[in-house]
């Protein structure tokens, strides 16, 4: 794998996973989220865990993409600031879907 499509299929699947959480009522997209046996929608810090957690796993990805590419480099906690407020800003798009868009367009029907 050539070095710039493992950046864009890093970014590709940075942009799904980000997503997904508020895209889908299941937990980690595998188990559907049940209170008192009733299938009901996911919390807001349910749905940040997600987020956070799929944040540590493209991040490993990534890292395994730059150890099978050449040489790792360490890194310092800005590096991790910096990847994660990005990420942040990749799962923008779900939260609007799910708690700014969807909202408003109920108001209106």
């Amino acid at each position: 794998m050539t070095q710039s499509v493992a950046v864009w299929l890093l970014i590709v699947v940075a942009l799904v996973s980000a997503n997904l959480p508020f895209l889908t009522e299941r937990v980690f997209a595998l188990l559907p989220y049940r209170r008192g046996g009733a299938a009901v929608a996911k919390p807001f810090w349910l749905r940040l865990i997600e987020v956070l957690a799929s944040y540590l796993v493209v991040g490993a990805i990534g890292f395994a993409f730059e150890t099978s590419l050449g040489n790792r480099f360490s890194q310092g906690w800005q590096f991790y600031a910096i990847t994660l407020s990005l990420y942040l800003v990749m799962a923008y798009p779900g939260f609007v879907y799910r708690y700014l868009y969807r909202r408003a367009s109920r108001k209106s029907d």
